[in-house]
């Protein structure tokens, strides 16, 4: 028996409310179960139940075994003084809290065939658990989940956002810029890119708006990849000789210090990848007046906003991958797919973020419409829904499939979330989430 299964059959209801009752035999009724906490402390905050008239109003806590709240040391934590029942499988002994005054304790009596829904459920070797039930649950109910779910990816990703906005002193340009930044490593080069964010302040690029080469001067040169030695075939390239000699003119002026150019990962890349393109085609982003993410709150419409971010690289790089080595002829732009990944990841989140830091309603659903307005990604994750039958029809419901996926799914949550739910209740009156939510 785990913990987690008690906790989902207090939380929806699904017992026999009938024989729930003290010691004495008085029936304990259960006005409402709580709110679920997942922190430290009593499983369920704020709970109200009704004994003999009498109505009671504190803390749940569940276990197993009663012996349990012993065990984990809850006895001996003022904060389980105000638990007001304890909910066990099997009530195998009495407990005291930290007061010495007994504990209410009752055991919760349910359907088992509950529980073997539940370990047939989280025991399938699928990393989608439910793949095999899925097309057996409202799709109503599917849609309702996703959307809860991207709001959710949103909140989890405004903690990263928020904490580098603290760290650039709340400056939302300069938040942008590393967040941005960030996402032109596409993984592999993640750390360098975050890594020359902050070695070159965005405050010094902005003074630079109207002239695209000293921006890539400063990039580059930041950025290591102008070190003595690590291009050898650049030694007579004019290009590569006058951003060099840019660079030390902009970085004395600034007192820049270079990172190691050494750092930089081009192997398992494609060339169309490499950082050496992807920073001329950032310099040509960050050339704009005024600011990039104020163009970015000004922007109303998806094509304009990809407008922004797909951009080529500088004539340099139509006819090269890395410095003083030729190639095929071709322009480098950053492409549909690219602009995308920056759009999904980087530029909506920040918009969300923004809106909700100023309680603008309005730009954060502008947010969730530019993101109803991209394509669906294709990766490993959005073939597993394939393959369990839910397809992705925009970036809105495949970033809510990842989310539950990656925090659910995998993580074997299944009881958290509203489609395992749904499953294991099966039949049973499952009470709706929002009923659960306490009032004011």
């Amino acid at each position: 028996m785990k913990e987690e299964f008690l906790h989902y059959l207090w939380k929806y209801g699904l017992y026999n409310t009938s024989r729930l009752s003290d010691p004495e035999g008085n029936k304990i009724t259960v006005i409402h179960p709580g709110e679920y906490n997942r922190d430290s402390g009593p499983d369920f905050f704020n709970a109200r139940i009704s004994i003999g008239g009498t109505i009671w109003a504190g803390n749940v806590e569940i276990h197993t075994r009663s012996s349990h709240f012993d065990i984990h040391g809850h006895h001996a934590d003022p904060a389980f003084n105000n638990v007001i029942l304890h909910i066990v499988a099997e009530n195998d002994k009495k407990v005291y809290n930290e007061r010495g005054e007994e504990v209410l304790t009752s055991e919760i009596e349910y359907d088992p065939s509950l529980y073997d829904r539940y370990e047939t459920l989280v025991n399938t070797p699928y990393i989608i658990a439910c793949q095999d039930e899925l097309k057996k649950i409202d799709n109503i109910l599917i849609r309702h989940w996703l959307n809860s779910l991207i709001i959710e990816r949103f909140q989890n990703k405004s903690e990263f956002i928020l904490k580098i906005y603290s760290e650039t002193g709340n400056d939302w340009e300069e938040t942008f810029y590393r967040l941005l930044t960030r996402y032109f490593g596409y993984r592999v080069n993640t750390e360098p890119f975050e890594m020359l964010a902050t070695a070159l302040p965005f405050r010094i690029i902005r003074k630079h708006a109207d002239n695209r080469f000293q921006i890539e001067a400063l990039l580059y040169g930041t950025g290591g990849m102008l070190e003595e030695g690590l291009f050898k075939e650049a030694v007579n390239d004019e290009y590569y000789s006058n951003l060099i000699r840019e660079y030390k003119i902009l970085s004395a002026k600034y007192s820049l210090h270079p990172i190691h150019g050494w750092i930089w990962k081009y192997s398992r890349l494609r060339p169309a990848n490499f950082p050496s393109i992807r920073i001329s085609q950032l310099a040509a982003m960050l050339s704009v007046t005024g600011g990039l993410f104020t163009k970015v709150l000004e922007v109303c419409d998806i094509r304009q906003l990809k407008g922004v971010f797909d951009v080529s690289a500088s004539e340099y790089w139509d006819d090269h991958f890395v410095f003083g080595k030729r190639s095929k002829r071709i322009v480098k732009n950053t492409g549909t797919q690219a602009t995308d990944i920056l759009l999904i990841n980087a530029v909506i989140p920040a918009i969300f973020v923004f809106g909700q830091s100023r309680d603008r309603q309005d730009i954060c659903e502008k947010a969730f419409t530019f993101l109803e307005n991209i394509n669906a990604e294709e990766n490993k994750i959005l073939t597993e829904w394939n393959t369990a039958g839910i397809t992705a029809e925009s970036a809105f419901y495949s970033q809510a499939l990842i989310q539950l996926r990656n925090e659910y799914c995998k993580m074997r949550r299944c009881l958290e979330c509203r489609i395992g739910s749904r499953i294991v209740s099966k039949g049973g009156k499952l009470k709706d989430q929002e009923d659960l939510i306490l009032e004011p």
